[in-house]
């Protein structure tokens, strides 16, 4: 019995000398100023709500309940985001897998809520901006890529000035005779290109964001765990959307005829998301998840096969590990009922490439369990879903072989290529999605030839070793992170990166979510070496002993 109370007692003294005791004084210090802190909020959130309601009611016999609550909820939003840069940021985050399903299931189509994350994005972004600038400290990190940056900026701003603003004063397509071939003007090019450059490159300030917002590895699991539940509720609710469509709760596109069986309608929508295919009759079913549309859906379940694969081999506590293991099976199910082949092809192939770059293949002890539970809920999803499973599979081999990608991505260059108009190209935003309201006029689904397209071969290239720089830099950051759970976070988010960066099949560097995980888990990789630095320093310290004996094995050496 004394041995036990000895050690107890030493632990007791180290704990205690690790976490000294406040005083009461500065105990009563921190309440007051907790106290004063959540006064001030209630205070700011207060005065802001109703200040942009009455604001808000000004509008509503111009814009009706739309306007009213849009502009309340973007005024308080923007105006606390300004104040709490860290909360927006998780804000930021947290909405934008339930973006879709808040637009259209509770803002009944809302256009000013299609913008409500950059409400909470930009204003953060402005004040870490300032606040670097405050401490004379650089604004993009790490330094290696301000260069390849600064270059495709300004290639994008020459295309911008050059390109677009030259047919914002050219004479209009329609007023030309038929057969003159100038450059004219179509649509509105200036917005048109503002747009454009925004999708291009107006995450990137994410780099900085998620250095700012993952100080230690509390806040690195936060996010990680986190992310992890946000995957789970969205596949489960994606899970429950194939079901009501599938019972005949929801009815789909099953009542239509023609061609309106094969397109996605806001008019179908169920339960959660956007605008739904679901004619099972003709073998054609896209589901959007809690996305606005079946292609971000397919993407996110891209994104977080990265994600939930780091939580099941990365996470140190058991119980986050099944939470992630769970959750990869959660995506490979989402990704056969959502009817999207580019989903079913890549989750599958993304868990390979994981397990071979990060190198947990050779991990038998924590590979051989996480496999065979895997290999469970696969088959469990099978018996599930046997016809829709062997469908989907059957429609992607069919698909392959019908139009492989490689030649419809080849096809993409050619045509890109063969049609372009000059060194700087057609113009930034001539070929982007969220522009085409504004006279966007060609439909390019591959990446790069649609940066060819609009900013011609120099912007193309300036982009491409703008992302070289970034893998590369990436690369040997994570490869100086020592601690090892840190260092298999960050290896899963390399490769994530890796991926990201040379994928030319559609355009997801363009739309959310894939936009957002990229720029931001390139901060969370930055961050990552001042993690494993304090790690390792709190590890030195509980372990004076080992600490001691270091030197004499590098003498031996």
């Amino acid at each position: 019995m004394p041995k036990p109370k000895s050690k107890r007692k030493s632990k007791q003294k180290t704990d205690n000398a690790e976490t000294p005791q406040l005083s009461l004084k500065e105990q009563l210090a921190l309440k007051r100023q907790a106290a004063k802190a959540k006064q001030e909020f209630i205070s700011l959130a207060s005065s802001t709500f109703f200040g942009s309601l009455f604001l808000g009611l000004l509008l509503f016999p111009i814009g009706g309940i739309k306007a009213t609550s849009g502009v309340t909820v973007g005024i308080t939003a923007i105006v606390l985001s300004f104040k709490y840069p860290r909360q927006a940021l998780w804000a930021f985050l947290f909405y934008m897998p339930f973006g879709g399903t808040i637009v259209y299931g509770i803002a009944g189509g809302n256009a000013l809520f299609q913008l409500a994350k950059d409400a909470f994005f930009i204003p953060a972004a402005i004040t870490i901006y300032q606040e670097f600038k405050r401490k004379s400290q650089p604004f993009l990190i790490p330094k290696q890529i301000r260069t390849p940056f600064f270059v495709i900026l300004g290639l994008a701003i020459v295309t911008l000035l050059v390109v677009n603003a030259a047919q914002q004063f050219a004479p209009s397509c329609d007023s030309l005779p038929r057969g003159v071939r100038i450059s004219c003007r179509n649509g509105q090019p200036i917005i048109m290109g503002l747009l454009g450059l925004k999708v291009l490159l107006g995450y990137v300030p994410l780099i900085t964001c998620g250095y700012y917002l993952i100080r230690n590895k509390k806040e690195l699991l936060f996010f990680t765990r986190s992310h992890l539940v946000l995957a789970i509720i969205c596949c489960l609710l994606g899970l429950i959307q194939y079901q009501f469509l599938s019972s005949g709760r929801c009815e789909g596109t099953r009542g239509m005829s023609g061609q309106d069986l094969f397109k996605a309608t806001l008019e179908a929508r169920c339960l959660v998301g956007g605008s739904l295919v679901f004619s099972p009759d003709v073998g054609m079913i896209r589901l959007p998840g809690t996305f606005v549309s079946p292609w971000h859906w397919a993407w996110f379940l891209i994104s977080n096969a990265f994600i939930t694969y780091a939580s099941a081999f990365s996470d140190p506590s058991f119980i986050w590990r099944m939470g992630g293991l769970f959750g990869m099976g959660l995506v490979i199910i989402n990704s056969f009922i959502s009817g999207q082949r580019i989903a079913l092809a890549l989750v599958p192939v993304v868990f390979i490439i994981l397990l071979i770059l990060t190198g947990q293949i050779a991990n038998l002890k924590r590979f051989i369990p996480i496999a065979i539970g895997i290999g469970v809920v696969a088959a469990i999803g099978t018996a599930m879903f046997p016809e829709v499973v062997q469908e989907r599979v059957d429609s992607f081999v069919s698909r392959w072989n019908a139009a492989p990608p490689t030649d419809f991505i080849a096809s993409q260059a050619e045509f890109t290529s063969k049609g372009q108009s000059g060194i700087f190209g057609a113009g930034i935003g001539r070929a982007t999605n969220s522009a085409r309201a504004y006279g966007a006029d060609a439909l390019i689904e591959t990446f790069y030839p649609k940066l060819l397209f609009e900013l011609g071969p120099l912007g193309a290239g300036g982009f491409l070793i703008f992302v070289t720089m970034i893998t590369w830099v990436t690369f040997k950051i994570y490869r100086s992170v020592k601690e090892h759970n840190l260092r298999s976070f960050a290896a899963s988010f390399w490769v994530f990166i890796l991926v990201i960066s040379y994928n030319t099949y559609w355009y997801p560097l363009d739309t959310d979510p894939v936009a957002v995980y990229y720029w931001f888990l390139i901060g969370v990789i930055v961050r990552l070496p001042e993690i494993d630095r304090e790690e390792r320093a709190k590890e030195s310290a509980e372990n004076p002993i080992d600490k001691k004996r270091k030197p004499k094995k590098r003498s031996k050496s």
